[in-house]
């Protein structure tokens, strides 16, 4: 006996139901981050060898001058928390951007040579030609831009496929490393520290020359990945059902990457490689929201959060100082463990 059909208006009243109740938990979840975003930032400044309250934090941002608070906080601190608030926002949202793009996880700048093009390129210039400061910078971003073109380039064949995309960037990631240990092999000690402080992603002397650029590039390049937010979602179905939804796939991609690679570039330029935020924001945005929606926005907000919090942690927590991506790295190699464990035991493929 047939089953008694169900009316279409009540079909559209339960679907409309179900996407408000998504986007109102969405419209929580955001607003969640940004205050703790907004607490930590907070934070940061206040808290230190010397503790301002928040009073006198806020004449300092509004350009009183506080003794002693002016120069610790407005000098030595504010610099260093908008580049971990920026830095992390940027890696999270280009992290999700790549995972969503190529529908696979492990589709992190962290595993497919972006930030090793970076990190690479940073240590020549430290070890070889005896670089510091913007010109570092400068090699760095421009060898993370020519990894990702080189990657583009290699996997092209009627169409980027995104396993090629990524197995191809897995090996470039492994050459490049290979030259990395093997320019530091050759350094002189002062060379070794100085290159090694950069690799692990570090907040340490940050000052405004660094903090700027990466702040311009998130207000640049931002909204051009917030524009294609629809789009990018639509390629996570697959080339196939974006192109009948009306998405132009490959010059979707293109932007995209470019914009992607172009945030991962600057914020690795001024704060190094910081190990796992890029690929562990996507996941834990997507645990928070839920389906439906862009990850773009909330992966950002992870990304500055966890990037702000793991800096007050390993400045404060333990009795020696650690750099920001030793901390991140102890949270994200396990998660990364547990994704491959787990892929494995349901028959899965990463």
């Amino acid at each position: 006996m047939n089953a008694p059909a169900v009316p279409a208006p009540a079909v559209r009243r339960t679907v409309t139901r179900a996407r408000a109740r998504r986007a109102h938990r969405r419209r929580l979840i955001v607003s969640a981050l940004l205050v703790l975003v907004t607490a930590a930032l907070a934070a940061t400044l206040m808290a230190g060898h010397t503790f301002y309250p928040a009073r006198d934090v806020l004449r300092v941002l509004t350009g009183e001058q506080v003794p002693g608070a002016s120069f610790t906080v407005g000098t030595l601190r504010l610099p260093r928390a908008v580049l971990a608030l920026t830095a992390g926002f940027s890696f999270g949202i280009a992290g999700v951007t790549f995972q969503t793009m190529l529908r696979n996880p492990l589709a992190s700048p962290d595993f497919i040579g972006i930030s090793a093009g970076a990190s690479a390129a940073a240590v020549i210039a430290i070890v070889v030609f005896s670089l510091s400061g913007t010109e570092v910078s400068v090699l760095a971003t421009a060898a993370a831009i020519g990894v990702a073109l080189l990657m583009y380039t290699l996997a092209f064949r009627d169409g980027v496929v995104g396993t090629r995309l990524i197995l191809i960037g897995i090996g470039i990631s492994a050459l490049l490393d290979s030259v990395t240990s093997y320019v530091l092999s050759q350094a002189a000690e002062w060379d070794l520290q100085e290159a090694l402080r950069w690799l692990t992603g570090s907040l340490n002397g940050t000052t405004w020359k660094e903090t700027v650029p990466a702040v311009l590039a998130v207000l640049v390049l931002g909204p051009v990945l917030m524009s294609q937010a629809r789009n990018l979602n639509a390629l996570s179905l697959g080339d196939d059902a974006a192109s009948a939804l009306g998405v132009r796939v490959e010059r979707t991609r293109v932007t995209v990457i470019v914009a992607a690679v172009g945030l991962i570039a600057f914020a690795t330029a001024a704060a190094g490689p910081i190990a796992f935020v890029a690929f562990l924001s996507g996941p834990i945005a997507a645990r928070l929201t839920g389906t439906g929606g862009s990850l773009l926005v909330p992966a950002g907000l992870v990304g500055s959060l966890l990037v702000l919090v793991a800096d007050l942690t390993g400045q404060y927590a333990f009795g020696t100082r650690y750099p920001v991506g030793v901390v991140t790295g102890v949270l994200g190699a396990p998660y990364l463990v547990y994704l491959i464990v787990r892929t494995n035991r349901a028959g899965g493929s990463l």
